[in-house]
């Protein structure tokens, strides 16, 4: 039997990552993407010290091609997945009079339309098998819109209108899919460089780590299929809400 692959779309320095090692600690042979594969050396690195098995893929997720060909190349030459991830961010903060069309565009094509994509080849390979994880990472613009977030918060809304969706039509087919909403900063180089303020509430557990967020998807990926989750949020003890 081929040992399960799982697929982290936007494998970035913190939360896709952090995922990506939790996951290889587990045994899964790993499949990481972002838009240049040398990006991902660092991380793929990373995961081969400690013994686990990592393959980085350069995918520009907002190409329809170009993601049916990533899938259709995990499955013959890595392993049949089990459990996909949509970690793609695109947070931008304009004020509305400012926000572009080419703005906008680019927004919805990255946090909303690429999970369409990544959502729907995870379907394809998956059903046939009646299994699987599918995790599309919500953020707090999920669920309200703020002053300067249109075009975030308007993309991370379909987003989580996508993955309602395809829960309500993929649950009884055996696949488990679920939104996580991260609500919080993140404990990552931007947070630190442009908000050392809020980065001081690190010391407090005041800000998310990137490895417990880990730890919940592995959790989630793990639930018995009697008590799913579809969605969750995590933020920090003190955050605001």
């Amino acid at each position: 039997m081929q040992q399960a692959a799982v697929l982290v779309v936007g494998a970035g320095d913190a939360t896709g990552g952090a995922v990506a090692r939790r996951f290889a600690r587990e045994g899964y042979r790993v499949c990481v993407t972002r838009r240049t594969e040398d990006a991902l050396a660092p991380l793929v690195s990373s995961i081969e010290q400690d013994g686990g098995w990592a393959r980085a893929f350069g995918c520009d997720a907002r190409d329809e091609d170009a993601t049916a060909a990533l899938f259709e190349t995990i499955e013959k030459e890595v392993g049949p997945l089990e459990v996909v991830i949509f970690n793609i961010g695109a947070n931008v903060m304009f004020p509305i009079r400012d926000t572009s069309a080419r703005v906008y565009r680019k927004v919805w094509e990255m946090a909303a339309f690429a999970g369409f994509l990544t959502g729907r080849e995870a379907a394809r390979v998956m059903v046939p098998r009646q299994k699987g994880t599918i995790i599309f990472t919500g953020a707090s613009a999920s669920l309200r819109g703020s002053s300067g977030f249109s075009a975030f918060a308007s993309a991370k809304f379909a987003l989580r209108a996508l993955a309602q969706s395809m829960a309500r039509e993929l649950g009884p087919q055996g696949i488990h899919v679920v939104h996580p909403i991260i609500d919080g900063a993140i404990d990552t180089a931007f947070i630190r460089d442009n908000f050392p303020a809020m980065y001081a509430k690190k010391e407090q557990d005041g800000i998310l780590n990137p490895k417990h967020i880990a730890d919940a998807y592995w959790m989630l990926h793990q639930q018995p299929r009697d008590a799913w989750t579809h969605e969750l949020d995590l933020r920090p003890w003190m955050e605001t809400f």
